[in-house]
């Protein structure tokens, strides 16, 4: 995957870039009442629409921001250094080409960009057939596991998470540590905390409700 996606970088910023569509013109300066991290957030949703029309500058820069950020979340969740940067570079790759399908009023460019990479993960876990990772185990990485984009969204929502935690109860905080930063399956968590594995998924879902309202996303 590192061929194609170095001859979409050396062209971002060369004299003969070209789009697929229309000239964009540049986004607008944010206004001032505007923080940082919302104008973060909006440049990267315009990036990732200019990419939708073959702007190749635009996916320059959203590879910058988001490939490091992307092999960094598949290492804390064990993978192997140069499996992550595989794993990085397919996201990667996956936003060139899906960009299209990118609506900026349902999701924040992380999110999209997260959620693809959540699911090039399973996949590679399904392909690999990990002889330590059950298919139940999969089907909890995909539908109740917290989710790698609700909580690795990136610096913006860094600290608003830390104050989530927080507030969490101690039995609430212990699940989401092994569930999330641990990567224990339920199953393994009942068994390390001696609990019922029907306590274990109701810690974590009052756990998440708690760190969704705090990341203002129990709307969504």
């Amino acid at each position: 995957m590192i061929a194609p996606l170095a001859s979409l970088l050396s062209h971002a910023t060369g004299p003969d870039q070209t789009r697929t569509g229309p000239a964009r013109p540049f986004a607008a300066q944010p206004s001032p009442a505007r923080s940082p991290d919302d104008a973060l957030a909006a440049r990267l949703s315009d990036d990732l629409v200019a990419v939708a029309s073959g702007d190749r500058a635009a996916f320059a820069r959203l590879f910058g921001h988001f490939a490091p950020r992307v092999k960094a979340y598949m290492l804390k969740l064990g993978m192997p250094a140069q499996r992550a940067e595989d794993l990085a570079q397919d996201t990667m790759l996956s936003v060139w080409r899906k960009a299209s399908l990118y609506d900026p009023a349902k999701a924040e460019a992380a999110t999209w960009v997260f959620t693809i990479a959540r699911n090039l993960r399973i996949d590679a876990l399904r392909r690999e057939r990990h002889p330590e990772v059950s298919d139940d185990e999969l089907l909890e990485h995909e539908d109740d596991r917290p989710r790698a984009d609700e909580l690795l969204d990136g610096d913006r929502r860094a600290r608003r998470l830390r104050g989530a935690l927080a507030e969490l109860t101690p039995e609430q905080a212990e699940v989401v540590q092994l569930s999330f930063f641990a990567d224990l399956a339920h199953p393994a968590i009942a068994e390390r905390l001696d609990v019922p594995l029907g306590t274990v998924k109701s810690r974590l879902r009052l756990a998440m409700v708690k760190i969704r309202k705090a990341l203002g996303d129990d709307d969504r």
